[in-house]
């Protein structure tokens, strides 16, 4: 009975969150903080995607970020270049993303432990290579893309209004968390788990290691390439500087300060961390120094992310009801 009133519990407090963040923009109109809340809803998913891989199955890439911006420029080009609606190249970034992922996945999950993340992180430095290569079709080269088409719907143009994108991000950012936590509680994201935990015993059940973490990442690379599309239609410019160290570090942030391998955790690590860093904005070169100190912290104190912490409260509300 107390599990059955703290499962609810939960889904009340989900359904008041879900309730807020769709009326807000009715409250608060200012664009910054949408700004801010559109960030908060890419990065989520992004995040837990990555987690999918990382915490879930136990799989250390370190190409994620590669994902987002192949994803984030097939949609630009095809929708600039070749004129395709946004809308439609949004789902090309996650296909082209998906395939980029299953490609890199190939030779990188032959090998084990530390040698995925560095094969991955050599996968994800060749993307700059071929964003310079492919300049002859678009891509801008080492200058970026510029004056990617904005959304519309139905012959209404998004242009720079912030509350069609906050509607359009919290819808897309949804679905995308939807499937991750239907993965999660699936047969195949028991699989992820099980080879994660005990790679032999889910070899003597029958299962195909190589399989499940291709289909893990094709997955991942789907959802971060979905996500990198909806970005770059949005802020309507991208350059290979989206590769660097920051982005990069700042989603491991979000991923070890939610919480590794649980979900929601990576995804209230997005938001917590993408206000903290806007906030710290001001502290300019010291805000990654802060953030990573806060993130140490964190490992330090909360071992298991925010998401242990409320699971600490979940231990004490049932400890109470006994």
């Amino acid at each position: 009975m107390n599990y059955k009133i703290l499962k609810e519990y939960k889904i009340f407090i989900s359904l008041i969150f879900i309730l807020i963040l769709l009326v807000f923009p009715v409250f608060v109109q200012d664009e910054y903080f949408l700004h801010l809340l559109i960030l908060c809803f890419i990065w989520a998913a992004v995040a837990e995607a990555w987690n999918l891989i990382m915490g879930y199955s136990g799989i250390f890439s370190l190409g994620q970020i590669a994902f987002f911006v192949f994803g984030g420029y097939s949609s630009a080009m095809l929708a600039k270049e070749l004129g395709w609606s946004p809308w439609l190249g949004i789902l090309s970034g996650g296909i082209s993303a998906s395939v980029f992922g299953l490609i890199m996945a190939g030779p990188c999950l032959r090998l084990k432990g530390v040698y995925i993340a560095l094969l991955t992180l050599a996968a994800a430095d060749s993307v700059p290579y071929l964003i310079l290569w492919a300049e002859r079709f678009g891509s801008g080269g080492s200058g970026g893309l510029s004056s990617i088409p904005t959304l519309s719907f139905f012959h209404y143009e998004y242009g720079v209004q912030k509350i069609p994108y906050y509607y359009t991000g919290l819808v897309i950012s949804g679905i995308c968390l939807y499937i991750i936590y239907r993965v999660i509680h699936s047969k195949i994201g028991l699989g992820f788990i099980g080879f994660r935990d005990s790679p032999e015993f889910a070899k003597s059940l029958g299962l195909n290691d190589y399989k499940y973490k291709l289909i893990v990442f094709g997955i991942s690379a789907f959802i971060t390439g979905i996500m990198g599309a909806f970005y770059a239609h949005y802020v309507t410019v991208l350059s290979p500087k989206l590769l660097g160290l920051d982005l990069f570090l700042t989603v491991i942030m979000m991923v070890e300060f939610g919480g590794t391998g649980r979900f929601p955790g990576a995804l209230l690590g997005a938001f917590i961390i993408t206000l903290l860093s806007e906030f710290l904005r001001g502290f300019g070169l010291y805000r990654l120094v802060i953030l990573g100190a806060t993130v140490v912290a964190s490992i330090i104190y909360m071992p298991k992310g925010v998401i242990g912490y409320i699971d600490f409260l979940d231990k004490l509300i049932l400890g109470k009801k006994k």
